[in-house]
């Protein structure tokens, strides 16, 4: 059976993910488990039959409560089986879905609404429902809000307001009346027809809508399956957020068009947990997730004995010998070949079925750009991470191929796409996948869709093996005295391999011949090594403040500036006061620093970077998720490297 499913995915001409799912359905039916969630710390299970169903149901609720092809439905969730039923069945009565990140505030919910004219919104509980009921009167086009766990909204009676449940029973009543409405309505539906909205990131500004069809995330899948072919019923686990195409990649169009097998963590912080249990052989994180795992070994490793900390040592030394081959497709001699077998077995397995990545057979990272030293770590420890590039506009561009990974790189073009350099050194991209467009904002589409290429405002080059590397954003590269342009993000994702390192961001100006940095240092780990030190502390600030967790911060730069061209090493650096915080605007919804908002809001810390004082004292507002702003000052001291 297995080699038939193969040869069925690799000739298979449909071209809609409903019509997949109704593919799916025929071939597995009860037989195979299409979904898993933990839930209440048991794991519930979803045949092939079961998704069907409840996704046939669904459609034809949303049909008998006037959805049209061609409307809008918003999903604001977290990563659980029920936000992909809905968006199934909106795909497979004709709809678009907007994806909304679970922790938008209202007044980005409102603009995510209103900006897309969604008519329905899919919430996961009450803290969600109350996001919306308080900007419906603001989002005319919002005729319901659809919600499932109904903790907290007994009392609730807005008619705008239906359950999951109530949605089920309506579908259930039009299946009878209708037995072949829901096969009728799938198909209906075509590769052309729109599939998400994704907004953009917003780090220049309000974000924008771009439009993608049910035919480019197809291909996507088909494009990376091509590189790593996947298998029927691989295990996946679903961590990022839905809005982003990522998952909208792996764990709805692969999951549909290869049959793998979606699994759900009960809570986000639950993860780590919920992984090892799985043991997924496909794991997708963000860059930021890749490096809380490293520094939540390193931290381990530091607070163990000293005879763990020798064997881990040694280890990690054969580990990058031996990567260092393999990521080549070189052949180890002998002696390596032992000595690793002997470090994976005493250490690497253990420690890779302690991040729950036992029978990870691949893992991908994308979004933002991630350290060489990150690839290179996992590789030495027997991981398979890949670094990805795309967008919203592109979709997944570039992959690593086995036995071919430059850990600098972003690997070569998919089949089909084209990559070019502008004459400014920004990276072009022409691809089968691309975006239809900005919804609404035809001057922006025309602005960066030139000719077929799309301008993606990336700064890179192309080394000679086709290997696309990426520096940075064109409008983030920055100016040193004496004319010397340089790439913040280059230092950024090195010093953020540092175990007490969580974000940083680097500065410069046109008329110093040096560099600085605002450190967030990382909460959890450097309060672990303060208290192992003995060193009191209150808040965040004070912890950040204390001398002897500069001189750590500083002993942690001096590292990373012997990897780094004389000129962009760090020179002076300030320990925040506060972490950065997308409700503050100062990330995105992906964790990506909003870098000339940054600059902006703390330009005072920045001009004290390049002044002579010694020490700044500010003011700083807070916003809290109740909408009340506190002001706070402290005394931030600046430090020299």
């Amino acid at each position: 059976m297995k080699n038939s499913i193969q040869l069925d995915k690799k000739t298979n001409t449909l071209d809609t993910l409903p019509k997949f799912l109704l593919a799916n359905y025929h071939r597995f039916g009860a037989d195979y488990v299409a979904t898993r969630e933990k839930d209440m710390g048991i794991w519930q299970s979803y045949t092939w039959a079961e998704y069907y169903e409840i996704v046939k149901h669904l459609c034809l609720s949303f049909i008998d409560l006037g959805l049209k092809p061609g409307q809008k439905v918003a999903i604001l969730a977290e990563n659980k089986p029920h936000a992909y039923w809905f968006e199934l069945a909106a795909f497979s009565a004709g709809a678009v879905v907007v994806g909304i990140f679970a922790d938008c505030t209202p007044p980005e919910v409102e603009f995510y609404i209103a900006h897309s004219e969604s008519v329905f919104v899919i919430c996961q509980n009450q803290e969600q429902v109350d996001k919306v009921l308080e900007i419906k009167e603001k989002t005319p086009s919002l005729k319901k809000i659809i919600y499932w766990d109904e903790k907290g909204l007994w009392n609730y009676r807005d008619p705008i307001l239906i359950t999951m449940d109530e949605m089920l029973k309506i579908g259930k009543g039009r299946a009878k009346e209708h037995p072949t409405a829901f096969e009728d309505s799938i198909e209906k539906t075509s590769g052309e027809n729109l599939a998400v909205f994704f907004f953009s990131s917003g780090t220049t500004g309000l974000p924008k809508a771009a439009m993608v069809t049910q035919q480019a995330l197809i291909g996507m899948a088909r494009a990376i399956d091509d590189v790593d072919h996947y298998q029927v019923h691989e295990e996946y686990l679903s961590f990022l957020p839905l809005a982003w195409i990522a998952e909208q990649l792996l764990g709805v169009a692969c999951s549909m068009v290869y049959s793998m097998r979606t699994n759900f963590p009960e809570e986000p912080e639950t993860v780590q947990e919920n992984i090892r249990e799985v043991g997924p052989q496909i794991v997708f994180f963000g860059p930021r997730l890749w490096e809380n795992l490293i520094r939540m070994v390193q931290v381990k490793i530091q607070d163990s004995g000293w005879i763990n900390r020798l064997f881990y040592k040694m280890a990690l030394k054969i580990g990058y010998r031996m990567a260092a081959c393999s990521m080549i497709g070189l052949k180890a001699g002998p002696g390596l070949t032992v000595l690793y077998k002997l470090a994976d077995l005493m250490v690497f397995a253990p420690l890779r079925d302690n991040l729950g990545l036992s029978k990870t057979r691949i893992g991908y990272s994308a979004g933002a750009a991630v350290s060489p030293d990150v690839i290179k770590y996992f590789h030495a420890i027997g991981v398979n991470v890949k670094q990805l590039y795309g967008s919203s506009e592109i979709g997944v561009v570039t992959c690593h191929r086995d036995h071919a990974i430059k850990a600098e790189s972003c690997g070569p073009a998919f089949k089909d796409v084209e990559i070019k350099l502008s004459k400014d050194g920004e990276v072009l991209i022409k691809t089968p996948n691309m975006f239809s467009g900005y919804y609404k904002e035809p001057e922006k589409t025309a602005e960066c869709l030139i000719d077929g290429w799309y301008y993606t405002g990336d700064f890179g080059h192309l080394d000679k093996d086709d290997h696309l590397v990426v520096m940075d954003r064109m409008s983030d590269l920055m100016d040193i005295a004496g004319g010397i342009k340089f790439s913040p993000q280059y230092c950024e994702i090195r010093l953020r391999f540092s175990a007490y390192i969580k974000d940083v961001l680097v500065v410069a100006r046109p008329d110093q011949k040096f560099v600085g940095a605002l450190v967030n240092i990382d909460l959890d780990n450097v309060g672990q090594w303060a208290e192992t030190h003995h060193i009191p502390f209150t808040t965040f600030t004070d912890l950040s403040q204390k001398s002897k967790v500069i001189e750590l911060i500083r002993n942690e730069i001096k590292i990373v500036n012997e990897k780094l061209p004389e000129f962009s090493a760090i020179k002076k650096f300030i320990n925040m006061h506060k972490e950065f915080d997308p409700d503050e605007s100062e990330l995105t919804r992906t964790r990506k620093l909003r870098r000339t908002f940054v600059e902006k809001k703390f330009k005072q810390l920045i001009d004290g970077l390049f002044s002579s004082v010694d020490q700044i004292e500010i003011t700083s507002e807070i916003t809290y998720r109740d909408g009340r702003v506190g002001k706070t000052q402290s005394k931030i001291k600046v430090n020299i490297i």
